[in-house]
């Protein structure tokens, strides 16, 4: 069965998209901080969608071990491995004892990206890579098709003919995030923005794995096909996602790292390899490279990616295992 075919008959397949891009993709936040109708505005210029910085927060402290924490060390160096969840509930308890003092003690901080909040500089990629004006979502997808797609749009505060230039994963990836909102999750709640918040009070430097660009690009190179399968799967059903990502967070905030790997991981990985791959086991792949090169230095460093690059076979620990890198559990 080929991956478009997954998509159109696994009525969970667009809940796990979203909720891969929820924990394994940061430029969510970006994306879920602009208002929909900003990203149909095909103008030649880049639009500036200003972002408020985020206040810095005290999170709930966690019942019991909270979420998982890794630990790299040589003899010179020190390096924590953070699954994140990129939008949560203001409301949802992850603080522990055990990640704060990993986190201060780090002389670096390393996201997914370094800048996910920054809506200036994700504007002009998006036109660049997500808009489509000579293909319009109307000559692509049939009249009840768009009747459907105007209506999802409605929940967002747009129109089908508002976001009729976006590209098929932009759309999807809108919509899918839409349930997620309404449902309460909220970017600037999420774990990076927190962190990212408290490195800059405290002065750490930040690093970023990746640029938006690249990230964009994981999405937007996909054939389109593929992005067509995504957005008419969006459109069938996208009201799971909240209630999916509800028992994930759970699992992700009790440190149960197994359940995760059961119930988005290995299920992804069947279900949509294509998106799996790009999502997920390309960039631990290159990641492991990154994080044996800083290996290679000295200081602390705390990482902090989304809990997906963490858990199952193609996790970045076990890149870095078959690389000859120990990992351990933090205690």
């Amino acid at each position: 069965m080929t991956l478009v075919n997954r998509l159109k008959t696994t009525t969970t397949a667009v809940s796990r998209v979203a909720l891969g891009a929820a924990m394994g993709l940061g430029l969510v936040v970006a994306i879920a901080g602009v208002p929909a109708k900003a990203f149909a505005q095909a103008a030649p210029t880049p639009i500036v969608v200003p972002a408020a910085a985020p206040a810095l927060r005290a999170v709930p402290q966690a019942q019991g071990q909270g979420p998982a924490l890794w630990v790299i060390r040589d003899a010179d160096s020190t390096i924590y491995l953070f699954g994140t969840v990129h939008v949560l509930r203001p409301t949802t308890a992850w603080g522990t004892a055990r990640v704060d003092a990993a986190f201060y003690s780090a002389d670096q901080i390393w996201l997914e990206i370094s800048n996910p909040d920054d809506t200036a500089a994700l504007m002009p990629i998006i036109q660049q890579h997500g808009l489509d004006p000579a293909n319009p979502l109307s000559s692509r997808l049939t009249a009840e098709e768009f009747a459907k797609f105007d209506e999802a749009a409605k929940t967002i505060g747009a129109t089908g003919a508002q976001l009729d230039a976006l590209r098929p994963w932009l759309a999807a990836l809108q919509l899918s995030m839409a349930p997620l909102v309404k449902a309460g999750y909220d970017p600037q709640s999420g774990v990076e923005m927190i962190l990212k918040a408290r490195a800059e009070a405290a002065g750490k430097p930040i690093k970023g794995f990746e640029t938006l660009d690249q990230q964009i690009r994981i999405l937007a190179d996909m054939p389109e096909d593929v992005q067509l399968g995504f957005l008419r799967s969006t459109l069938e059903d996208y009201d799971e996602a909240a209630t999916m990502l509800d028992g994930m967070v759970t699992s992700w905030s009790t440190g149960d790292v197994d359940a995760l790997d059961r119930v988005m991981v290995e299920e992804m990985k069947t279900d949509m390899p294509q998106v799996y791959e790009a999502l997920l086991t390309r960039r631990n792949q290159a990641w492991a490279g990154q994080i044996q090169e800083l290996l290679a230095g000295s200081g602390t460093v705390f990482i902090a990616v989304g809990a997906a690059h963490l858990t199952g076979d193609d996790s970045v620990q076990s890149m870095l295992e078959d690389r000859g890198v120990e990992v351990d559990e933090a205690s």
